[in-house]
């Protein structure tokens, strides 16, 4: 079944309809997605404020009109149903207008999942910022599945785990929830700030580590995204041993839906 989307474009502090021959994804600099269910969605105003410091990082100009930007996104979204809205930064220099919206129905939620390890360092450009790598993030996702997986997992150049291709990756020692290490490139993951402060909240230990993938071997993995949440890995591609039970996932996928909230 075709995505269906609707493209718009902010011109004149408004949203307004980009026909289908006019939709291009050249030069995307910035963009930001979340999950919408009947009007609600988790940390919306944070998926603003990571899209907003790149866009004022890199186009300083555009600062001053993100705040009715954003007004008019959370404005057009439907309060009924399951929507997967993705704005976005264009840099053309000569184009007049920079700021879209994708507005699109979100896939089923999915459940468990395989991993399968990028047999190349992370090929991408800008790994700390999420937009201009999402088409060769999907690419490498699509090279998962040819191999019987759903997601791949991107390594540094010493080998070391960084993040899934479009998913952020969490395990457990014990009960303590772990991630990549901060001095590694990778997307700063609002999902994983969410799990890790629910973690917090129910008095278990976070903690972000350098790991190769033999590491978490016999260990509890999770693949994060705004989208889907929580997904409990089932197994991983010539890992060298199984991967662990998703023994505290349930718990965390119930505290992870409370915190959505009405966006307008």
């Amino acid at each position: 079944m075709p995505e269906e989307v609707q493209f718009f474009c902010f011109r004149d502090n408004s949203l307004t309809p980009v026909t289908e021959g006019q939709q291009s994804e050249v030069q995307l600099e910035v963009a930001d997605s979340w999950l919408v269910e009947d009007g609600r969605a988790r940390s919306i105003d944070e998926h603003f404020e990571r899209f907003a410091r790149r866009v004022s990082e890199i186009s300083p100009d555009c600062t001053p009109s993100l705040p009715a930007f954003f007004a008019a996104v959370k404005a057009i979204i439907p309060t009924e149903g399951r929507w997967f809205p993705r704005i976005e930064f264009h840099a053309e220099a000569d184009a007049p207008h920079h700021l879209f919206l994708r507005l699109r129905k979100a896939p089923d939620q999915l459940g468990t999942l395989v991993l399968w390890t990028l047999p190349e360092p992370d090929p991408r450009q800008n790994p700390t910022v999420k937009g201009p790598d999402l088409s060769l993030g999907m690419q490498m996702r699509r090279n998962a599945k040819m191999h019987g997986a759903d997601e791949a997992v991107i390594l540094s150049e010493s080998g070391y785990v960084l993040e899934g291709a479009l998913s952020s990756l969490v395990w457990w020692r014990g009960d303590t929830m772990c991630s990549s290490s901060d001095d590694l490139p990778w997307l700063p993951s609002i999902t994983r700030e969410e799990v890790f402060s629910i973690a917090a909240q129910m008095g278990y230990a976070t903690r972000t580590e350098r790991v190769k993938p033999a590491d978490l071997i016999d260990l509890e993995i999770w693949a994060l995204s705004s989208l889907q949440g929580i997904r409990v890995v089932s197994d991983w591609i010539g890992l060298g041993g199984p991967v662990g039970k998703g023994i505290h996932a349930e718990s965390f996928a119930k505290r992870l839906r409370m915190l959505s909230s009405t966006i307008v």
